[in-house]
């Protein structure tokens, strides 16, 4: 009756079986993965956001298979903008810009990811992904009959190069006659960590040389640390950084090595997941941009799902994003001085290094799986964090937090975690 595609495993988990045991219980839960910024205690401009969405031009149909220009237009302004603060070489060495006639957009980068799977890839076909990284990739890929391939993340312990790097040897090793994208997360989500210029360079000459596509996921880009941010202002930094290998918090959007497709959204661009309409920008060698675009524009047409209200209130949720960006911003540094302090009483557990968004690893003793201290925690502390295996951890000793917690929920459940932790 159904597909293979679908043939899930959809009995819940003991994780999933304990979390809503507890929840049916009525007990407080000290949640440290609540990532929906709509639901964390944030002041959004509701009167200036609902306006937005008011638009009497909303009242007539009238698509576009691509999305409204007006829409795409106020997306590659805010490339424009990035590219401009950041300093970044490639705005330096060439007048390249995002163009709004190589921008879609789609009712959400899950709809994008389809559609990049879609264009480059038969049946069976390949696509490299990070690990650890956001476990919908695996969905994506079977509802679109493409063979995902992982390449590692390591960290590195080094006071000079600190954090997370791509393998590109294992990388590399991983290829195959039908790899036909690899994907990249910058920054990444858990690990925080950015591709760095040389790392970026490497993949881009990789998938020029093979004939392959860089997929470049941008949804975090906006939520860099702020001495990232501050370094690339000053060119001599920005070189130093870069011959360190240091990450470096640009866009991908202005990729003119490889055929390369950059994601994001207004689901953190604008901290508004509730609005549901992202973007994909195609960039690379003209002799593939056009007819990956062309191509794209027909695929659009057949859905046509960002819906119009939306798409007109754009260049205004753009304009608003600056008071809700600080305000994460701000929850995410209080959050991080809270946990950085709470764990100098706990030596046993560590804080990985980390570059942006707004998720924070923790190394904890291997004393048990992942998930079963995830369980532990919830029916002994109350307190709900992620395992490290829901993002593909190559081993055990890993939870992941969101450090966009309310602050009293965030230093609380902190407090129960680490005296289990610590027993």
């Amino acid at each position: 009756m159904f597909s293979s595609r679908t043939n899930w495993h959809l009995e819940p988990n003991r994780f999933t079986r304990a979390l809503e045991s507890h929840r049916r219980g009525g007990a407080p839960l000290f949640d440290l993965t609540a990532s929906n910024p709509t639901t964390c205690g944030f002041a959004y401009p509701q009167k200036e956001i609902l306006a937005a969405l008011a638009d009497p031009r909303a009242l007539q149909y009238a698509p576009e298979s691509k999305g409204l220009l007006e829409a795409r237009e106020a997306i590659a302004e805010y490339y424009r903008g990035r590219a401009s603060a950041m300093g970044s070489p490639q705005a330096r060495s060439a007048p390249a810009e995002v163009d709004a006639q190589r921008i879609l957009l789609t009712s959400g980068t899950s709809e994008a990811y389809s559609w990049v799977f879609r264009l480059l890839c038969e049946p069976g076909d390949e696509v490299l992904v990070p690990a650890p990284s956001y476990p919908l990739f695996e969905f994506l890929a079977n509802l679109a009959d493409v063979n995902l391939v992982s390449y590692p993340l390591t960290y590195q312990e080094g006071s000079q190069e600190k954090g997370w790097r791509i393998d590109l040897d294992a990388l590399g090793a991983a290829l195959t006659p039908r790899s036909r994208a690899v994907l990249v997360v910058h920054p990444n989500n858990p690990t925080g960590s950015f591709v760095s210029r040389r790392e970026a360079a490497q993949l881009a000459d990789l998938c020029a040389r093979r004939d392959m596509a860089l997929v470049a996921d941008e949804v975090f880009l906006d939520f860099a640390k702020e001495v990232a941010e501050d370094s690339a202002q000053d060119e001599a930094q920005d070189d130093a950084l870069a011959a360190a290998g240091a990450s470096f918090p640009g866009t991908f959007a202005l990729q003119d090595v490889a055929l390369t497709f950059t994601l994001s959204g207004l689901s953190k661009v604008c901290a508004l997941p509730q609005m549901k309409l992202a973007w994909l920008a195609v960039s690379g060698p003209e002799t593939l941009v056009r007819p990956a675009v062309d191509r794209l524009e027909i695929i659009a047409d057949t859905y046509l799902s960002p819906n119009t209200p939306v798409q007109l209130a754009v260049p205004r949720f753009l304009a608003l994003r600056g008071a809700i960006q600080e305000q994460l911003q701000r929850r995410i540094a209080a959050n991080l001085t809270c946990l950085d302090a709470a764990l100098q009483a706990s030596p046993s557990v560590t804080r990985l290094a980390r570059q942006g968004g707004w998720y924070a690893v923790l190394r904890v003793p291997a004393l048990m799986p992942d998930d079963e201290i995830a369980v532990a925690l919830i029916e002994r502390e109350s307190v709900l964090v992620h395992p490290g295996q829901f993002f593909d951890f190559a081993q055990d000793g890993f939870l992941i937090l969101s450090l966009i917690t309310r602050e009293e929920e965030f230093q609380e459940g902190v407090r129960r975690m680490l005296r289990f932790l610590s027993r």
